[in-house]
């Protein structure tokens, strides 16, 4: 797998080493050495060690620019943007001639700072300078866009309230991938905490602990969550294990694997858990189409069932990581994935989706130029059959460090990200954002009546055994006779939607027995989300 994470895209940078003619030209050999392990180090993204090194060569060289930049690049890669700042100032205090690249970080940290002229200002200089390296002064380019479009969005803040969730759910480890049930009521996400003092970090990898998915329920008197813990060990291995997202009835997990002691987790791919009994049975691999020899990084569903979104660097792509789409045309066979096109993926990376609950919008991850800085969350929406031009989703919930997917209740009245923005209790937190002033899914983030969607579900069963009956298939027509929805029941005979509040009338079709029609009328309310729950018993 070739997929690196943000902040190991600096490594292109160190392209320039054959320009250190007049650097690192140390009166002790062994500094020399030293320089050498260290960018060894650094180089398989051992950036404590490599800093150890290069702060041991910086002690018999404290002149030396050059050895500041390398300090200063781990420093910022291990986030120690303060110290990575004072290391870059000395370095250009030193010598004016310092290697360009020493502006291209010192730009990254006044951006990461919201100091975004100067940030302008340090990208300009490093482009004034000749450089044999192509993709760092198309880095250049696209960090100062970024900060043109920040500049324009810290202008032009959102009505949102946004509050981290606490030491309830986050720790001082990474806590990503916030991953939410239509009702509100069930988050999962993925950690990096240890669960015992036992656990054994990923020395192979960043030295970090592995990942795994724990599970927070919501408090219904105090509307926060608790009760945080591991969701399954049905589901968390001695490896890592990342959610990438819930369906929105929550029956089903789909969690991405890469693990090269498992072939068929090896390279990233991506499995499902449901939930049998309230237990969550092992997870398989959603295999062909959505799963291939190239790297997947996740997946999400639709509210039916019938549609499944998901990142691949399979080719056919416009960049390293875009967002696919295939239908599931029955239980057994796939539809042919369809890349959602230019309009959408770039020469980025996309990732982090997430399909609202209206079916249409669908929410995700870039880093490109019309981000703030990293990773920020857009939006697009599929209308007269095609998907809509991305749109930023704004400041604050957009910010200059890395934010992940967004996810959103039915009733669109809140949403959850990702971010490690200053002010967090750890790497990266989780964060709640309130949407009572700003709607979300209207193009002019208005609010209207009834902006959000009410949850139809139930069970269909036989009526001689009891059990739920798979496959029924359940159509939903409006107050015109209009087909609106179509779903099939799950395994134990499920079904569910996310509608609009009205009046519907329901289909209950299986072949070998008699046909269902009823009305009904699903509610509304501004104050928690509607849930209207219909279960039949089928007769021969």
């Amino acid at each position: 797998m070739t997929k690196l994470t943000y902040f190991l895209m600096f490594i292109s940078l160190f392209a320039f080493a054959q320009k250190e003619k007049k650097d690192n030209v140390f009166t002790n050999a062994g500094d020399a050495t030293k320089m050498f392990k260290g960018k060894q180090k650094m180089y398989a993204g051992d950036y404590v060690g490599a800093l150890n090194t290069f702060r041991e060569v910086e002690k018999n060289n404290p002149q030396d620019a050059s050895v500041k930049y390398y300090v200063a690049f781990c420093q910022f890669n291990l986030k120690q943007i303060p110290n990575a700042k004072e290391s870059l100032l000395k370095a250009v205090e030193i010598n004016v001639n310092v290697v360009p690249e020493t502006h291209l970080l010192l730009g990254r940290v006044y951006q990461m700072e919201d100091d975004f002229d100067k940030a302008i200002a340090e990208y300009e200089t490093f482009k004034k300078n000749p450089s044999e390296d192509k993709e760092s002064i198309e880095d250049a380019n696209t960090y100062s866009s970024q900060c043109q479009t920040a500049k324009t969005m810290v202008a032009n803040p959102l009505q949102v309230e946004i509050v981290n969730l606490g030491p309830e759910v986050n720790s001082k480890y990474d806590d990503k991938n916030p991953c939410i049930t239509a009702d509100g009521r069930k988050l999962v996400f993925t950690t990096r905490r240890p669960e015992s003092t036992n656990d054994v970090p990923d020395i192979e990898g960043d030295g970090k602990y592995f990942e795994n998915i724990y599970i927070a329920w919501l408090d219904s008197a105090t509307r926060n969550f608790g009760k945080t813990g591991n969701v399954s060990s049905s589901i968390n291995t001695k490896a890592h294990d990342a959610c990438t997202s819930i369906s929105p009835d929550g029956k089903q997990i789909f969690i991405y694997y890469n693990d090269m002691n498992d072939r068929a987790k090896r390279g990233g791919s991506v499995f499902v858990s449901k939930v049998n009994k309230d237990k969550w049975k092992a997870p398989e691999s959603l295999g062909k189409p959505i799963n291939s020899s190239y790297w997947e990084g996740g997946a999400c569903v639709s509210a039916n069932g019938k549609q499944y979104f998901f990142t691949s660097e399979r080719p056919g792509g416009y960049g390293s990581s875009d967002i696919w789409m295939v239908e599931k045309l029955n239980k057994t066979d796939w539809g042919t994935p369809v890349n959602l096109g230019p309009e959408v993926n770039t020469a980025f990376d996309e990732a982090g989706m997430f399909l609202a609950p209206d079916g249409k919008t669908l929410f995700f991850c870039s880093n490109g130029p019309k981000s703030m800085g990293g990773y920020d969350i857009f939006r697009t929406v599929y209308e007269k059959g095609k998907w809509s031009t991305p749109v930023n989703v704004g400041y604050p919930i957009n910010s200059t460090s890395k934010e992940g997917q967004l996810t959103l209740s039915a009733d669109a009245k809140y949403a959850y990200i990702s971010s490690d923005r200053k002010g967090g209790l750890g790497e990266s937190d989780l964060y709640k954002i309130d949407l009572k002033d700003y709607s979300i899914l209207e193009p002019d983030g208005k609010k209207r009546n009834n902006n959000g969607l009410s949850i139809l579900k139930g069970t269909i069963r036989d009526g001689a055994e009891g059990y739920g009956v798979q496959d029924v298939e359940i159509i939903i027509k409006d107050d015109k006779d209009v087909q609106v929805a179509t779903a099939n029941t799950n395994e134990s005979g499920e079904y569910f939607f996310t509608m609009k509040g009205g009046k519907y009338s329901i289909v209950v079709k299986k072949n070998g027995f008699q046909e269902i029609n009823e009305s009904f009328d699903l509610g509304v309310s501004d104050k928690e989300t509607v849930i209207l729950e219909k279960g039949y018993l089928l007769k021969k």
